[in-house]
């Protein structure tokens, strides 16, 4: 190697470059690492040295070095990357690998308007010392380099425009801890900030992308799901278009629920004019989502939901399709289909739905969700109607063409809504669900809006975070975890601010949360368990009720110290009825595991002091926070040992947790026979999760003759996901012959804010 080469240091001077400096830092870099080489890191990078090099060049050029040595037999090159990123990092946020004093890096950083001010007026230089002492920089040794280039990418405090670079990550952690329990009394605050904190950097708890880039900043809007319902009347349609663009504008996934909208030809003003249904209404809605790009932290993405009983259903299930011309498609956003009892009635007798516009069927829509007895007793009603404007179509035709459109573009997806209403949190009488998310994995009451200050209309938010699974020693350790992810999430809600007064009211009268987990797959790794064939089904009715329980309790007690949420009194857990009264009983065929805590003494707690939170849990993708926690996606099989997730700096690898001891025990998902032991297991997991889980059905069509997914195996998921209680199917994934670590779905949730 020339030792002649000239190097351009950062202060713009010239010098020499000096090959013992870089060997001693990849030396640093790979301390305690296993299998990985540092003259292997230095003659990659040697070749591309040049003459008038910038050190920044030289560090990058080490990164990629080490970044592109990452193997299944190799996985370290991971964390050796990492460590070099970091360094690198520090030395482009603070000028050296030191960080500073935390309390004159917050005032330089309000002065700048960077950080929220609130840090000074809250807290005093003294208690800021304490905070500096709390972290352990050195933990950002333990980040993989995926996740080091997500941090840089999305989360650490920068400017977007320039790519400077402000914190790093111990500073980011500590400081939501600050933010989150500000208003907590000087004598306890500081404990949980570090009890907060500790959590949060040793990856045990899990925070959502609009927490870990917006808590700490003067942005406060920190809600990853809103939920917006309209109604039929233009000003409620135009209400909600407003809405969309605010919350688009914050960093927020959105659920659209526009079943009420009338169908094409419907008369106006008692027949001065026809109505041009559904497809005008819902451009105008994709309009609004693609208005803003999310502050170039992610694009504008949404869902949107109707019934599949609606007159012009068959128009609207091919609104995604890539035939056809751009007048009848509206394919910017993503569909929620909505079923029920009834409809599966129908498709399973070899009946026919009957499709009506809502405006010509009084009382339908609503029971639809309040009430399954009401609703069928209406819908034969009008359908012996002759009166009333329908049209009769054979159930599997309806359901083949979903079914169809859900496998040709993976993004169709499913709402049980009558499981969502009577296994659920809120009394369908006096809060009904009527819509999903983005990712589908809440399930909130919402109100039309029919104005933009509309004091009776709800718009729902759902602010999320997650348990590593594969972090937990036991799950004696939920108890602690589980009161500090409930007081810092219930804390958010008061501390942010909220664009919307629908949203503001419902907010913080309803105060729900979605706690779900990450690394399900190394858990069950780990403890030499499998997806398809039941040997996880104990295992996750054990872990799952332990959340669940854990969770209504640190919601409990919060009740007693700060009083209960002011809608209360419309959950069912006013009513004393808990998940384990309202789930499928089909569950018990394939997983008979006893309840193994005292559910009785809880309800009695519920019962007398309420809750803090009217939902507690929701299990959401978590495609970017896994990553920062090097964890496998939520509940999903991994791909492959290695995954390949695209970014703007290029190709990121990233192995499988522990895969030197757990190479063999992982479920790969395309090795997975088929859906049905996953499926079970999400039912399993829906018996005590009070909202929805984002589940995915997968096929790999090599599996089938002529390489062909039948519809009737598709339609057979579907059912066999209704007899378990499953509340929303999200993506339906087909192996398509490409690299099998290549995660298709990646960029779905990844447009909202749902994606944790």
């Amino acid at each position: 190697m020339n030792n002649n080469i000239s190097v351009m240091k950062r202060n713009g001077r010239t010098e020499s470059i000096d090959l013992d400096k870089i060997h001693k830092v990849i030396e640093w870099a790979a301390k305690g690492l296993d299998n990985v080489s540092v003259s292997e890191v230095e003659l990659k990078s040697h070749i591309q040295f040049f003459n008038g090099i910038k050190t920044e060049d030289i560090h990058e050029t080490l990164i990629k070095s080490a970044a592109d040595l990452i193997s299944q037999d190799t996985p370290d090159y991971q964390f050796l990357a990492a460590r070099l990123s970091i360094f690198h990092l520090r030395k482009k946020a603070f000028g050296r690998f030191e960080p500073p004093r935390l309390y004159d890096h917050v005032v330089r950083m309000v002065e700048d308007n960077r950080y929220d001010n609130h840090l000074l007026e809250d807290y005093t230089e003294a208690e800021f010392d304490q905070m500096n002492d709390f972290m352990d920089h050195w933990r950002d040794m333990d980040f993989s380099y995926a996740a080091v280039k997500q941090l840089e990418g999305k989360y650490l405090v920068q400017n977007r425009v320039s790519g400077e670079i402000y914190e790093s990550p111990q500073i980011l952690y500590i400081l939501i801890g600050a933010c989150l329990f500000a208003s907590y009394d000087k004598e306890r605050r500081l404990d949980f900030i570090k009890r907060f904190y500790d959590a949060v950097s040793q990856f045990k708890l899990s925070l959502p992308t609009p927490i870990m880039a917006g808590v700490r900043t003067p942005t406060r809007q920190f809600s990853s799901c809103v939920l917006i319902e309209t109604g039929d009347s233009l000003d409620s349609i135009n209400a909600s278009a407003s809405s969309i663009v605010k919350y688009v504008s914050q960093r927020a996934g959105i659920g659209i629920n526009a079943g009420r909208i009338r169908a094409l030809g419907s008369p106006i003003r008692s027949g001065e004019a026809f109505h041009t249904g559904c497809i005008p209404f819902y451009k105008h809605f994709q309009t609004a989502v693609k208005s803003c790009s999310q502050g170039g932290v992610r694009g504008g993405a949404a869902t949107l939901f109707y019934p599949l009983w609606h007159l012009e259903v068959e128009s609207l299930l091919v609104l995604k399709n890539n035939r056809g011309v751009e007048e009848n498609r509206v394919r910017h956003m993503d569909y929620g289909v909505q079923f029920n009892r009834l409809m599966y009635q129908r498709l399973i007798k070899g009946g026919d739905i009957t499709l009506f516009s809502p405006s010509d069927v009084p009382g339908l829509y609503d029971a639809f969700f309040e009430d399954q007895e009401k609703f069928e007793k209406l819908y034969t009603q009008y359908e012996a109607d002759d009166s009333i404007r329908k049209k009769s179509v054979k159930a599997i035709e309806l359901f083949s063409l979903f079914a169809q459109e859900r496998a040709s573009t993976g993004r169709i997806y499913l709402q049980n809504v009558d499981h969502c209403n009577t296994h659920s949190p809120f009394d369908p009488q006096q809060a009904p669900i009527r819509q999903s998310n983005l990712c589908l994995e809440i399930a909130l009451p919402t109100k039309p809006l029919n104005s933009i200050e509309d004091p009776d209309g709800e718009i729902a938010l759902c602010t999320l975070a997650a348990f590593n699974l594969g972090a937990l020693e036991n799950l004696e350790e939920l108890e602690e975890l589980s009161d500090l992810i409930v007081r810092a999430l219930d804390s958010l809600l008061s501390y942010q601010d909220y664009p919307i007064k629908a949203a503001e009211t419902a907010s913080l009268s309803r105060r729900t949360l979605g706690v779900g987990v990450i690394n399900y797959a190394y858990y069950l790794a780990k403890n030499y368990k499998r997806y398809s064939d039941g040997s996880a089904n104990k295992l996750t009715h054990k872990t799952f009720e332990a959340i669940q329980y854990n969770l209504l309790k640190a919601s409990n007690n919060l009740a007693k110290e700060q009083g209960a949420c002011d809608k209360f009194d419309e959950t069912t857990y006013a009513q004393g009825i808990l998940p384990i009264d309202t789930y499928r009983k089909e569950l018990d065929d394939i997983c008979s595991e006893e309840l193994h805590l005292d559910w009785e003494s809880l309800r009695t707690d519920i019962k007398v002091h309420g809750l803090r939170n009217s939902t507690l849990t929701a299990l959401m993708p978590s495609e970017t926070s896994s990553q920062i926690s090097n964890a496998t996606n939520g509940i999903e099989p991994p791909r492959g040992l290695i995954s390949i997730k695209a970014s703007k700096d290029g190709i990121l690898k990233q192995v499988v947790p522990n895969i030197d001891e757990h190479r063999n025990e992982y479920e790969l998902l395309w090795t997975i026979p088929s859906n049905d032991g996953y499926l079970q297991l999400v039912g399993i997991m829906q018996k005590f999760v009070d909202q929805a889980i984002s589940a995915n059905t997968n096929y790999d069509p090599a599996k089938f003759p002529d390489g062909k997914v039948p519809i009737k195996t598709i339609l057979k998921d579907i059912l066999t996901a209704y007899k378990l209680g499953v509340k929303t199917l999200y993506y339906h994934n087909t192996r398509d012959g490409a690299s099998d670590d290549h995660n298709e779905a990646d960029d779905g949730c990844e447009g909202g804010a749902c994606k944790i």
